[in-house]
């Protein structure tokens, strides 16, 4: 009886030690490569990868040889926000050198050598993007997904910045939030997206009317600004400041890395 009651005692030890101890998730890492006042994003676990963004015309060799460094062969998505050149520059790079499963991108259009270059590469790869007018939702290595379309076909003259496709990424505890260019229009239609660990500060960190707004609606505790020092406005600086946000700016920190384990994120930096 005696020992009938330790084993108990023992099973019982061992299954309060199994359900106190954390999982151990497969890390999810997001690389912001330093393109100047440009975005450019690779977000890849061990079996998927997904580029939000390619930065200006010469980048795209920067996102080759990052890929190359990780092994990875094939990107699953590629997310274009908007058609400036400072995002669709070095699609066509890459485009015409690795296996680019889905292309998502806004449907307006847009005239110059950088679009030119883009759809003639998509073209030669007899890839049709989804030009989206709904939300999509995937799934890639237990990472979801969501794409949010812009809700308008038209936000006014010379103004395309607000048909930013936005990227909300869930692994398990940590939600990333990328933005785009999106201005005050696009920042209202996303205001209910919900709290976030990582934002990707909208609009190179330039001032926004209802940015502080975003920022108290979605709380992150980490931001990163894909920015240049004279694109980085100093009020955007202080709404980072004031909630207490810890921030980095590609300006100030170079390539900047987040790794996400599934509870938290780590950073590294290249300065």
């Amino acid at each position: 009886m005696k020992k009938f009651f330790l084993c108990l005692v023992l099973i019982a030890s061992l299954l309060s030690f199994s359900c106190g101890k954390k999982a151990v998730y497969p890390d999810f890492t997001v690389d912001f490569l330093d393109v100047g006042k440009a975005d450019c994003m690779v977000l890849r676990t061990e079996n998927s990868t997904v580029v939000i963004d390619c930065g200006e015309k010469g980048d795209g060799k920067q996102i080759l040889s990052l890929l190359a460094e990780n092994g990875i062969e094939s990107v699953d998505y590629l997310i274009i926000t908007h058609y400036d050149k400072d995002h669709v520059g070095g699609s066509a790079k890459l485009i015409n050198n690795i296996d680019v499963k889905n292309v998502l991108a806004p449907d307006y259009t847009e005239e110059s050598n950088e679009m030119e270059k883009y759809n003639k590469a998509l073209n030669a790869k007899n890839i049709t993007p989804v030009l989206m007018h709904e939300d999509i939702t995937f799934t890639l290595d237990d990472v979801e997904y969501t794409v949010y379309a812009p809700e308008k076909d038209f936000y006014g003259e010379d103004n395309d910045n607000d048909f930013s496709l936005v990227t909300k990424v869930v692994y398990h505890d940590t939600t990333m939030i990328f933005t785009g260019d999106a201005m005050e229009q696009r920042l209202e239609e996303i205001m209910n997206i919900g709290n976030c660990t990582l934002l990707k500060v909208p609009y190179h960190a330039r001032k926004l009317d209802n940015l502080e707004t975003f920022i108290s609606r979605v709380r992150p505790e980490y931001a990163v600004s894909c920015t240049s020092e004279s694109e980085f406005s100093s009020d955007t600086e202080e709404i980072l400041n004031k909630y207490r946000i810890r921030s980095y700016a590609t300006c100030y920190n170079g390539r900047i890395t987040a790794v996400s384990d599934g509870y938290d994120i780590k950073f590294s930096t290249q300065y």
